[in-house]
């Protein structure tokens, strides 16, 4: 049985846009995107994307270098969540 979350989350990878790949074992990650589509929708910012995206990353690869504040990145790491900021805007205008 499928939830209401995974359904979400699937929505999410199809608004992916062309040519973007979610990365590997990003079941989690993908979740987290769905309760910021429930909790946000098409309100959701770059920096709450970051935010999901260093919550997962926490639990992938603790020292990676871009578990840091969205701000204090520089802006080449910052384009990084714009795909998956716009599959969230995507799917909240289809839900």
């Amino acid at each position: 049985m499928t939830t209401y979350l995974e359904r979400d989350a699937n929505l999410i990878r199809q608004c992916l846009p062309a040519g973007v790949d979610a990365p590997d074992n990003s079941d989690e990650l993908f979740l987290m995107y769905a309760v910021l589509l429930r909790a946000k929708g098409a309100g959701t910012r770059a920096t709450d994307v970051h935010d999901a995206w260093s919550a997962w990353m926490i639990g992938v690869d603790p020292g990676h270098e871009s578990i840091r504040p969205f701000e204090d990145l520089d802006p080449e790491t910052r384009r990084e969540d714009s795909p998956f900021l716009l599959a969230i805007r995507a799917a909240a205008a289809r839900s």
